[in-house]
């Protein structure tokens, strides 16, 4: 994935063909044309300067835009910031083969392939972020995403539909686990993650956790 948009020129002639009356041209972009232009725009800036770069000051002038333009859309910061990822970090499908293992080996690597990149730059860019709301990747993730299960819990859940787990809460730690351990390899090596670690990460540490007894059953077992 291309992380550099590119700047957006052609479509506002606001700064190059002003109207005789001083006012936009014929051609000013609107709707959905506008805040696609802006949202590029605003990646752009993102991924050249930072969250300490991305300022409405720097959006706008990228986009070609004036900042009551962001304002009227994103009143906050925030906002702008969210929208922005939303509109350049597209969803990965969950695998549905019918396999708990397969399921989770799969979504794995196909956030190994299409996101290693994404998710390195990401931490890098958004660390000011981070300091600044106190907050971290994974509840960025979630506010990108407020209406969506979050990946693993489908997982899961259908494992539970087909009777291949008991259905019992799990700590979301343990629930999360695959991607947290992909992303801690791919933040500490820089690089997509090799294929053994992958089932490494299913195989030896995830799916043992999940099959352990709970605790009442452990002490019953005793």
């Amino acid at each position: 994935m291309d992380l550099k948009a590119s700047s957006v020129t052609a479509d506002d002639s606001r700064a190059k063909n002003p109207a005789p009356s001083g006012r936009e041209g014929a051609t000013r972009r609107r709707g959905a044309r506008l805040e696609e232009a802006i949202l590029a725009a605003a990646w752009s800036v993102l991924t050249d300067s930072g969250y300490a770069g991305f300022t409405y000051d720097a959006v706008a002038a990228r986009a070609g835009t004036s900042k009551p333009v962001l304002y009227r859309r994103w009143p906050q910061r925030e906002e702008l910031l969210l929208a922005t990822l939303a509109a350049h970090w597209p969803l990965i499908e969950i695998p549905d083969t019918g396999s708990l293992r397969e399921d989770a080996i799969g979504f794995l690597r196909a956030v190994n392939s299409d996101r290693a990149r994404t998710i390195v730059l990401m931490n890098a860019f958004l660390a000011d972020y981070f300091l600044a709301t106190g907050t971290n990747f994974g509840e960025l993730r979630a506010a990108l995403r407020p209406d969506q299960q979050p990946p693993f819990e489908r997982i899961l859940a259908r494992a539970v539909e087909r009777g291949d787990l008991p259905d019992r809460h799990w700590p979301p730690r343990i629930v999360n686990l695959p991607f947290d351990l992909l992303r801690h390899d791919l933040l500490m090596t820089l690089q997509p993650v090799p294929d053994t670690a992958i089932t490494e990460i299913v195989d030896a540490v995830w799916l043992p956790l999940l099959h352990r007894p709970a605790i009442g059953d452990e002490r019953n077992i005793r």
